[in-house]
């Protein structure tokens, strides 16, 4: 369970996913880049045709 969890103060319908949105985010930014990589290096062994 975690600590950060309060009966008290919890509002119930309401989270906060700041912490997912941000590691969601850094996802999609690495795959953008790991794309971009594998079609360089396709283009580049398409003209080379090596």
């Amino acid at each position: 369970m975690s600590t950060d969890y309060d009966p008290d103060t919890h509002v119930r319908g309401e989270m906060d996913i700041s912490a997912q949105h941000d590691a969601f985010n850094g996802f999609i930014k690495w795959s953008m880049y790991i794309a971009l990589v594998s079609i360089l290096v396709c283009l580049f062994l398409l003209i080379f045709r090596t």
